[in-house]
């Protein structure tokens, strides 16, 4: 049996996948790891693989048999969850309301005015400027705020809850952060039921036979996936865009490639410098591409990896505008595809958008290899985006 490889696999190049991660997808779809905590697992990285076991309930579990042998990255996911996989229906059939069509298109003009205020300050200013801090930190905050009935000025506090709660490099500012950010929902939850309003949090109170703990419970995954997640996705794509410029200028000559242009670049994304994926546990012994795993295994699902994978998406190192992505897997696949993919999309659509119209001559300030992603975080994304128009 092979040696394990050990995670995290060296990141020479924030764009591109880890070559030792390029190599293994080469030799093969799953492959016997060490998590960065030492434990064992298997690397998924081949898409057809991935996208068939992220819809595998029969044979995996997103909850671990072993919590107490549970680390890292994913602790703070099992801790999210967990609930959510317990009674995986019927908690999306709470949320999936709130991210309809007409929910959006409801918010979509809040997003663009706040986008376009952002994008005021910063027109404002002398270039060079750094764009994560002018309007990927900004943005999610505030359109959280607004979708979830957050007060404005509690902003800044689950926005740090949720920054130390995604930190996999210290498990106590986890446990800190994730424990800030259950008080703060626990509250806010009993200010709702109070104190209704227009907004998603009251209006899952309000669902019949939920309870206070489920509502805490989803009120907490939706600010953490809606938030973290959304500030690097903006600042990587934007990035991804700047890299080459010949694609940055399709936009300007037809911004009506943007939606296409969103999906491409979720797809191409950038690499998380841990190089693991989404965790599974097996619930039986089964066998994948040859490779037999047993009950209690951990794996991880590499989406990343699967979005890179070249017998799917031609040349998938680069970004194409144009290209057909409709097999990408950013945002999962099936039963489990990320319930808030909408708003994601939405407010990456906005942003794109209004970058391409107002700063059509946007181009980095600096080389790519004086870029660098973040290490000490679950999500990854960039310390900074500095940029010149």
């Amino acid at each position: 049996m092979s040696t394990p490889v050990q995670l995290p696999l060296e990141q020479e190049n924030v764009l591109e996948l880890a070559p030792g991660v390029r190599a293994l997808q080469s030799q093969g779809s799953v492959h016997r790891v060490r998590t960065p905590q030492g434990g064992p697992g298997w690397l998924v990285t081949g898409h057809a693989d991935v996208r068939r076991l992220l819809d595998d309930d029969e044979r995996l579990s997103r909850t671990n048999p072993d919590p107490a042998a549970t680390d890292g990255g994913a602790a703070l996911l099992a801790s999210l969850l967990g609930g959510f996989a317990t009674d995986h229906a019927r908690m999306r059939a709470l949320l999936e309301p709130h991210f309809s069509p007409e929910r959006m298109a409801e918010l979509r003009p809040y997003v663009e005015k706040q986008a376009g205020q952002l994008l005021d300050s910063l027109a404002a200013q002398r270039p060079p400027a750094d764009l994560r801090e002018a309007l990927a930190l900004q943005l999610p905050i505030q359109v959280m705020c607004e979708w979830l009935g957050v007060p404005p000025e509690d902003k800044d506090r689950f926005g740090g809850w949720t920054q130390d709660a995604a930190n996999v490099g210290d498990p106590a500012k986890s446990k800190q952060g994730l424990g800030g950010l259950f008080g703060y929902c626990k509250q806010l939850v009993a200010d709702k039921r109070r104190n209704p309003g227009d907004d998603a949090i009251s209006r899952l109170c309000a669902a019949d036979g939920i309870t206070d703990d489920e509502v805490l419970g989803l009120t907490a995954l939706l600010l953490f996936g809606g938030y973290e997640t959304t500030v690097a996705r903006i600042g990587t794509c934007v990035l991804l865009l700047l890299s080459e410029p010949g694609q940055w200028q399709a936009l300007v000559d037809d911004p009506a490639l943007v939606p296409g242009t969103v999906e491409e670049t979720l797809r191409r994304s950038m690499p998380n410098p841990h190089n693991g994926g989404m965790p599974r546990w097996a619930s039986v012994d089964f066998e994948i591409d040859g490779v037999r795993i047993a009950a209690g295994d951990l794996l991880m699902l590499n989406v990343i990896a699967a979005n890179h994978d070249e017998s799917v998406f031609a040349d998938a190192g680069r970004v194409d505008v144009t290209r057909d992505t409709a097999g990408s897997l950013a945002f999962g696949y099936g039963a489990h595809a990320c319930v808030g993919a909408a708003l994601a999309r939405m407010q990456l659509q906005v942003v794109i958008a209004q970058l391409v119209a107002r700063f059509p001559a946007l181009r980095l300030a600096v080389g790519v290899d004086e870029l660098r992603l973040r290490h000490e975080t679950l999500i990854g994304g960039l310390f900074e985006l500095p940029v010149t128009w």
